[in-house]
Formats: C-alpha cells, structure tokens, sequence
C-alpha cells in the first residue's frame, strides 16, 4: 500500500543529491578551465571537490535524519505524559480530531473507545493525527544517506567524466551540454511531481545549475595564468 509513496521517496533523494553534486561541480570545472587547460589539475581539482561534497551530503543527511528522528522521541515522551496526567484532555483531542474528520454519533464513539483503550494505538495516533509526525526507522536513516551520498557522487562525477576522455575545452562543451540536459530533466520531473509547469520548472533549474557555471568560471579568470 506504501510502496509507490517510499518509491518517490527514493527517487526524490537521488534528486537532491545528483543535483546539487552536479550544480556545485559544473561550477568549479568551469573555474578551473577558465585559469588552466592542463587536464590533470581540471581532473585533480574535480574529484578532490566530488569527495569533499560528497562526504558533506552524507554527513548532512544523516544528522538532519537523526535530528529528526531524535525530535519524534521528544515529542512522544511528551505525548505519552500527557496520556499519563490528563487522559480526560487527551481523550477530547482525539474525539476533536475524528471529529473534524466527519465522524460522529455512535462510530466516533466506538472509534474513540478503540484507540484509547490501546496505550500504545493512543499515542501512535496522537502523534500522527495531532503532531503529524511519523517514527524514524533507523534503516530508513541509512537508506537515505546511502541514496543522497551515492547520487550526490554519480551526479557530480557526470560533467567531469569528458575531460578524462577529450581535451579540455571539448570536454568542456561535453559537459555543460550533458548538464543542461540531466537539469532539465530534473526540473521537468519535479514540475511532474508538484503538478507545476515542466517547461517553467526546467528552464529554471537549467538557469540555475548554468548561473553556479558562470560564476565559477568568473572567478576562474580572475587567477588566469
């Protein structure tokens, strides 16, 4: 029943990494050709950046996961008091919550009376229904920084990879044409997802990615041999 949302889920997660691998390193190859066209400091300069973000991203993935998931069991803690001291409050919370949803008379009473004679039920549903928040799965945590960590590494390694096979400035072109396409492929893919406009959403991404591009590449030229 959860597979397609966990589905999306991964896939939004290589997004994130691929994309912001590819944008951060689009940007310093460019500075780098634009002060050098010797291949080997282009190449050295690359990769030493793509595992520098890439351990960044995974660092960052998982410690907001953890603070995620460390932020739930707060939370919990204080709902599972409150169950503790003022079950008559948090009975009403429950009837207020099924209540907005439509239900009432004798259902909303048997509804009511079935997930508060369950402790554990009561809780779960409190956080979900009241706090919106759902358990942190520690295999979800790993999952998510494997999938930001590996995408941000693949993602970053695309524009990079012409310039071990062609000269620096063919590789070059290579690579900004191979990354206007992944971007605007990302961007026509999160419009799909949002229901946004594909053209806007990946005319923007593509103006983006190239603005980090240009950027680099100015300041590239400011240390020109």
């Amino acid at each position: 029943m959860h597979e397609p949302h966990k589905k999306d889920n991964k896939l939004s997660d290589i997004i994130l990494g691929g994309q912001d691998g590819l944008v951060s390193i689009l940007g310093l190859l460019l500075g780098l050709t634009a002060a050098t066209s010797t291949s080997r400091i282009v190449i050295a300069g690359g990769l030493a950046t793509i595992f520098a973000e890439t351990l960044s991203m995974t660092a960052v993935a998982y410690t907001s996961k953890m603070a995620d998931r460390d932020h739930y069991d707060a939370e919990r803690k204080q709902e599972i008091k409150e169950v503790n001291e003022v079950p008559d409050i948090e009975r009403q919370e429950i009837v207020d919550i099924y209540t907005a949803k439509g239900f009432n008379g004798k259902l909303l009473d048997d509804i009511v009376s079935h997930i508060t004679s369950d402790h554990e039920l009561w809780i779960d549903t409190m956080m979900r229904e009241e706090l919106n928040l759902l358990p942190v799965v520690k295999r979800d945590v790993y999952r998510y920084v494997f999938n930001v960590g590996l995408s941000t590494f693949a993602g970053a390694m695309l524009p990079l990879i012409p310039f071990f096979l062609l000269h620096v400035h063919t590789a070059l072109v290579t690579a900004l044409a191979l990354s206007v396409i992944v971007l605007a492929a990302i961007g026509t893919y999160k419009a799909k997802m949002t229901l946004g406009k594909p053209i806007k959403s990946a005319v923007q991404m593509v103006i983006i990615g190239m603005g980090a591009a240009i950027a680099g590449y100015l300041i590239g030229l400011l240390f020109k041999a």
